[in-house]
């Protein structure tokens, strides 16, 4: 038989600079964070509920992040706050190039990291063992000063809530989890999509102005595409829509903007077409 769970004495009031959680698991990899701690802690499913109480009243504090690691302090019962380590597993330096290499292979990928956003397949950017998210009790080391046997215990699992906020704002700390800051990625895949030919790296690139004549300068360096128009008739846009709530006018919309409509259509038309006279321009502007 389990040793029974310790009793909590009265709890000490939460610490003014305690974090607290709004909302958990706003994002998908906030989500797939929870799912994490959630999915290995099955058998605690009571402590995972206090820990979303203490996270939501700001008794978790003092949370640094490092590369593998996490420590915070929780304030409860004792009158001295709990200490609380989270460690997981760094990707070594051979899987970070896997990694990163797999990354600049898809377009997709690359245009959302750059872009500050988590793919939501980017676990298949890691080798079999090297995944990103937490998959298994393996992967999450913890431990709490407190009393408490489980694992995780109210306090660590409160933390886990927290850190899960943190990474709705910040995703790319799950690579400082494992091993790699947002500047070193970035600028790893900034390099390899650079290397392809001429990809987009999302930074701007240095032109080369030396072997161009002044008269040059504002000359598209190739031909540029036909531009295309199609336009279709607004009053037909106009009329297909219902009169907007709360309309009250004897007419419908159709006949006091139709006209209007019909001329400022007419008009981009001549614009467009350069058709256009200073005398449409001067009536224009009356």
């Amino acid at each position: 038989m389990s040793p029974a769970f310790p009793r909590s004495g009265k709890k000490q009031p939460a610490p003014e600079r305690g974090i607290k959680v709004a909302a958990i698991g706003a994002t998908w990899w906030g989500t797939r964070w929870i799912e994490a701690l959630e999915r290995i802690s099955q058998d605690y499913q009571k402590r995972l509920a206090r820990g979303r109480t203490y996270a939501r009243t700001g008794r978790v504090h003092d949370l640094v992040l490092a590369p593998g690691r996490v420590q915070a302090r929780v304030t409860g019962s004792s009158r001295t706050p709990y200490r609380i380590d989270i460690r997981l597993a760094v990707v070594d330096d051979a899987g970070w190039q896997a990694a990163i290499a797999s990354m600049s292979e898809r377009a997709a990928f690359a245009a959302a990291l750059l872009a500050g956003e988590m793919p939501q397949a980017i676990d298949q950017a890691f080798a079999a063992g090297r995944a990103l998210f937490p998959a298994s009790g393996d992967d999450l080391s913890t431990d709490c000063s407190c009393p408490d046997w489980a694992n995780p215990c109210k306090h660590v699992a409160a933390t886990h809530y927290v850190l899960g906020e943190a990474l709705d704002r910040d995703p790319f700390l799950l690579f400082e989890l494992r091993g790699r800051t947002r500047e070193q990625v970035l600028a790893a895949l900034r390099a390899l999509r650079g290397a392809r030919g001429g990809e987009e790296t999302g930074a701007p690139r240095a032109l080369s102005l030396a072997d161009r004549a002044a008269a040059d300068y504002d000359r598209p360096a190739a031909p540029l595409p036909r531009l295309r128009f199609h336009d279709s008739p607004p009053a037909a846009a106009l009329a297909a829509l219902p009169p907007p709530p709360g309309w009250s006018h004897a007419s419908s919309p159709l006949d006091l903007f139709g006209p209007r409509l019909a001329a400022a259509a007419e008009r981009a038309r001549a614009i467009a077409g350069g058709t256009s006279t200073a005398q449409d321009d001067d009536s224009a502007q009356r």
